[in-house]
């Protein structure tokens, strides 16, 4: 059976069921679930369908505002997580940076720490400190629908290559007991793959960010060493990461 007649029935399959396993789908198509894994990764790369544990949903409306106007939103509050993250920084480390509206702004905070070497999915991220002459590796790989990034496996072969001091990453949601969130899949596995490289990890997250969850789970609470957050956060908000072990800044 041909690619495209199974990336039909797969999605036939699901318009009459809502959800499919990859065991049933491989039952059904009577291939291996490696085949049914790359079937599934084909059709989520073309918004056919969402990969979740064990198979496959029909995706959902996407809820998460466009990242430009996101670049506009609690400018101040991302303005103030970026100050304090650049401190972390010493001059000559490397590190890596995924992308999103808050990381954006820490670029431009970025180009003023001497010596720094970053690797980044971001054409955002890449382009200002490029302009800056800093050294800046952009991440290989498919773009994304929404965000001005690289992303896929090529993206997350190519991370797998460095070992760097800190990684950076700015989720849609941070929660003290159930880790990071995105609400893109792949997203979420980018800014995984990053942590996995580095010695430190850091969120970045303003305070309407924590206590929440999204779609995706990204970080392990155990996986986040600091997080970086802005005034408004509370004195509870602040005590209950504390509590998980981590660091606020």
């Amino acid at each position: 059976m041909w690619a495209k007649e199974r990336h039909q029935r797969i999605l036939s399959m699901l318009a009459a069921n809502q959800q499919v396993s990859a065991n049933d789908l491989a039952e059904m198509l009577g291939v291996s679930r490696e085949t049914v894994r790359r079937d599934l990764l084909d059709l989520e790369e073309i918004g056919k369908v969402a990969r979740v544990h064990g198979g496959a949903v029909l995706p959902e409306a996407r809820s998460e505002d466009p990242f430009r106007q996101r670049m506009t939103t609690q400018i101040r509050a991302k303005s103030e997580i970026a100050k304090k993250a650049v401190g972390m920084i010493q001059p000559g480390q490397t590190i890596m940076v995924d992308a999103g509206s808050t990381t954006a702004v820490f670029a431009r905070e970025l180009v003023k720490v001497p010596g720094v070497s970053v690797i980044t999915n971001s054409l955002d991220i890449a382009t200002t400190l490029q302009a800056a002459e800093m050294e800046v590796v952009l991440l290989g790989g498919r773009m994304a629908a929404d965000v001005p990034a690289t992303v896929g496996e090529l993206t997350l072969s190519e991370i797998r290559r460095f070992e760097v001091e800190l990684c950076f990453s700015a989720p849609v949601a941070v929660h003290p007991e159930k880790g990071a969130f995105f609400y893109d899949l792949q997203e979420a596995e980018v800014s995984l793959a990053m942590a996995s490289q580095a010695v430190r990890s850091v969120v970045l997250a303003d305070h309407t960010k924590l206590g929440a969850t999204s779609r995706v789970r990204s970080w392990d609470v155990a996986g986040i060493n600091t997080l970086v957050t802005s005034r408004g956060a509370t004195t509870a908000q602040i005590d209950q990461f504390r509590r998980s072990g981590i660091e606020v800044v």
